[in-house]
């Protein structure tokens, strides 16, 4: 029986940073600047004023303290608040191919492989930059891989189902090594006018190399002992950008042509729905939550993160066994819980239990339990 390890992880991050303070004061000139241009309609009950935002509100809110983006100073001019990112021609690399590459090198280079090694790309995440060719093409073009690729979306899931799908592959003979990639341009969806979400986004990418246990070294990465998927249609977490934007111009440029979510509903419903699949995936695999060393959640708001680790453990989760990277990187989508992977796995000995969950739009839910080999 052939048996799936994650060998390797990489993780490309923007350099430029906005923190919740310059994030804010954009936003208030860009209220202030609003409400004075329409001050007559707000006098006479036509047009509602805009309310100030505050960093205090932000971290209470999520736990974000700052987040990396791929263009700070269109975002933070308040008579843009979106980020800059120019047109590349057809000959020039794509933004998601470059970040992608980049940490597709660290991946390989920590599991101690070649591009030659490789067979299969998948690009998961939660936009992509363009309908076609498929960007993970272009990645295993500009990687030199010889096989295959494709593109996959499933939201905030998108890197777990794509671990999936790689575990697959690889058990099933059809790769020996599948990179699993994850360029999140979250900016890019995210309507900085609106102050109930202007501060969640980050843009971040990540990578994951999955390998036949049989051409790893000894004790070297993590083996996938099993992988749970769950979906449930929810419009509480939407985006409504599209190729038939363009055939109703009534809708272009609207606020659900961006991330749009009904934050309360997501977290009343979103969570128990988490901690039901991790705690039914631990008993299918005979574990118990006990069992686990660490819990790699999606980061995407701290208080979500705190309550369903509490749910599955029965208890609360100290910050090792559910580490928290929001507070640096803010919510990347898909690239969160392995971002959190990447940087709280070295410390783990052989033995040691963990599950990477993600969960998000859709509904969807994506666990992974793997053990330290």
């Amino acid at each position: 029986m052939i048996k799936a390890v994650i060998s390797g992880t990489g993780l490309y991050t923007p350099p430029a940073t906005i923190s919740n303070d310059e994030l804010v004061e954009a936003f208030n000139q860009y209220v202030e600047l609003f409400n004075a241009e329409n001050a007559d309609a707000i006098a006479s009950g036509d047009v509602t004023p805009l309310q100030p935002s505050s960093s205090s509100f932000i971290e209470k809110a999520s736990g974000i303290k700052r987040r990396h983006v791929i263009d700070k100073d269109g975002i933070l001019d308040p008579n843009r608040m979106k980020p800059y990112i120019p047109d590349r021609s057809n000959e020039e690399p794509s933004v998601q191919c470059d970040m992608a590459v980049t940490a597709c090198r660290e991946a390989l280079e920590q599991a101690g492989k070649s591009a030659e090694d490789v067979d299969a790309v998948i690009v998961a995440c939660s936009n992509l930059q363009r309908a076609y060719p498929a960007v993970s093409i272009e990645v295993q073009e500009a990687l030199g891989i010889d096989g295959f690729a494709y593109d996959m979306n499933v939201a905030c899931s998108s890197a777990t189902f794509g671990l999936q799908a790689a575990v697959n592959s690889v058990e099933n003979g059809s790769a020996r090594a599948v990179l699993v990639v994850s360029p999140e341009i979250c900016s890019g969806h995210l309507n900085f006018r609106d102050r109930d979400s202007h501060f969640i986004f980050g843009d971040a990418c990540t990578a994951i190399l999955v390998e036949r246990e049989e051409d790893t070294r000894e004790g070297q990465g993590f083996e996938i002992l099993g992988t749970s998927l769950k979906t449930k249609f929810s419009n509480n977490i939407r985006n409504n950008f599209g190729f038939l934007n363009r055939a109703d111009e009534s809708g272009v440029g609207k606020p659900d042509k961006l991330f749009v979510q009904q934050g309360r509903k997501v977290f009343k419903e979103v969570s128990p729905l988490v901690a039901e699949t991790i705690q039914k995936q631990l008993q299918s695999l005979s574990l118990a939550p006990d069992d686990l060393r660490r819990m790699w959640l999606h980061q995407a708001n701290l208080n979500m993160n705190q309550l369903i680790a509490r749910k599955v453990l029965g208890r609360d989760a100290t910050e090792e066994e559910a580490p928290v990277i929001l507070d640096e990187y803010a919510n990347t989508s898909s690239a969160g819980s392995i971002i959190a992977f990447h940087k709280n796995k070295d410390d783990l000995v052989s033995g040691d239990l963990g599950v990477i969950c993600s969960f998000g739009a859709g509904y969807s839910i994506g666990s992974v339990v793997v053990r330290r080999r």
